[in-house]
């Protein structure tokens, strides 16, 4: 949905021009030959051009399109940003051969590469964004992104702070923006539907009530990681914004060995929402959150009303969990689930078919692809702002429990320790002053 601006000279040069000449106009502009016209394509920036966000604008195994979303006829690649220059500039090269490829040009330039996020969310252009970024920029910049009127396709973790999770979904809804969090599982397709078969089985009893689930990861969170500013600052990279990448987390010197996604994390906050999504997934109808955390046997617990703990581990038997999900067991069965496969005991669980009037999850084939009918249709995501957040703040709390290694009561409406205040303090971090969003 591009605007053009058009002085009255030059609208008049290039009518004369156009009464001059036959005037063809190629079948795909006009969303002929299984084009789709570029006035009903969803034009996109992409926002952090390593290995997940190339992944996911060329092609990548949980993209499930051929060409990841360059390749999708639906949507048209406008802009490209990285800190580092040769990133963006080696992508935006990619994408305007690709156009010129496709559309029978010698040349196409019209995917713009930015160093500033700030000026490609200027862009009244640009319909929606992708965002794969270190763990601190996820939710300041997504922020930002929906107060520019940008739909979000944002990486995990969503937050590292339960604080800017909340920011985060309260932002969303004000402005009335679409958001999908990475958390792909819930999708039908990804990973053959093996965890929307879990969510079934569980959610229709047929575990019995739910006494224990096993997480597999210990949770994590923001830290500020202070021991790199005792380190010797070596000299910047040609071409490498390092202020900009620092972004709202607090400054340390660049030491060469501090140019990672985690600079500003602990724990497991990168796959822990994976894992952590999956229990929340099968929780939310019944609990925002936890009621308590606590600390035993060298894990984080969360605990529920009723006696139904969350331990922030692996199961000490069951293996299948390990790779992006959980073990939950009930009152008349266990059931486990994960990339690689899903088990139960008794095995005769897994022959059950779903009936037809049973509990049944929202359905979305591919992820990435439900991101952009719901921009069409204003729809919620199936991973959307307020999910994310309530799943993501299920890692931060089994971080804030590692750290005090202690109870805490866990007020969830509030989103706060009412009598802990050394809990607290990891709720939320000083942003410096230039990016207080």
């Amino acid at each position: 949905m591009k605007k053009q601006h058009l002085s009255r000279r030059n609208f008049l040069g290039t009518a004369c021009a156009a009464l001059s000449a036959p005037l063809i106009v190629p079948a795909r502009a006009l969303g002929r030959e299984g084009a789709v016209a570029p006035s009903e394509r969803i034009a996109m920036g992409f926002i952090g051009l390593g290995g997940q966000g190339s992944g996911h604008l060329f092609g990548g195994s949980w993209t499930y399109v051929a060409g990841g979303y360059l390749g999708r006829r639906e949507v048209q690649v406008q802009a490209v940003c990285d800190v580092w220059k040769q990133r963006r500039e080696d992508a935006a090269d990619r994408v305007n051969r690709h156009y010129a490829h496709t559309t029978g040009q010698t040349s196409y330039d019209g995917c713009r590469a930015y160093m500033d996020f700030r000026e490609l969310l200027a862009r009244e252009d640009i319909d929606a964004v992708l965002m794969a970024l270190p763990f601190h920029w996820h939710a300041p910049m997504a922020i930002l992104a929906a107060r520019a009127g940008k739909d979000v396709y944002s990486e995990k973790p969503v937050a590292l702070t339960i604080e800017e999770g909340r920011l985060l979904s309260n932002t969303m809804r004000r402005y009335a923006r679409v958001y999908q969090a990475g958390t792909q599982q819930r999708s039908e397709a990804e990973y053959g539907g093996k965890f929307q078969r879990a969510w079934e089985l569980i959610r229709n009893g047929y575990i019995g009530e739910l006494r224990e689930i096993y997480s597999f990861s210990p949770g994590g969170g923001f830290s500020a990681n202070m021991q790199n500013t005792r380190l010797k600052e070596q000299p910047l990279p040609e071409g490498f914004d390092w202020n900009l990448y620092l972004g709202t987390a607090p400054w340390q010197p660049f030491t060469g060995g501090n140019v990672h996604c985690g600079i500003f994390a602990y724990g497991d906050p990168n796959w822990g929402p994976h894992h952590f999504d999956v229990v929340q997934w099968v929780l939310e109808h019944q609990f925002n959150g936890p009621e308590a955390i606590d600390y035993e046997e060298d894990h984080a617990v969360l605990l529920y009303p009723g006696g139904l703990k969350v331990h922030c581990c692996a199961h000490p038997e069951i293996e299948v969990g390990a790779t992006g999900g959980a073990c939950f067991i009930g009152t008349e069965g266990t059931l486990a689930v994960d990339r690689e496969g899903i088990m139960a005991s008794p095995r005769n669980i897994m022959d059950i078919s779903i009936r037809p009037q049973e509990i049944h999850p929202y359905k979305s084939p591919i992820h990435a692809g439900n991101f952009l009918d719901c921009i069409r249709t204003r729809k919620r995501t199936i991973c959307d702002a307020e999910t994310a957040h309530r799943s993501m703040s299920l890692v931060l709390l089994a971080g804030i429990a590692t750290q005090i290694k202690g109870y805490a009561r866990w007020d969830a409406r509030q989103e706060c320790f009412p009598e802990h205040e050394d809990a607290n303090r990891f709720l939320a971090y000083a942003r410096r002053p230039e990016w207080n969003i």
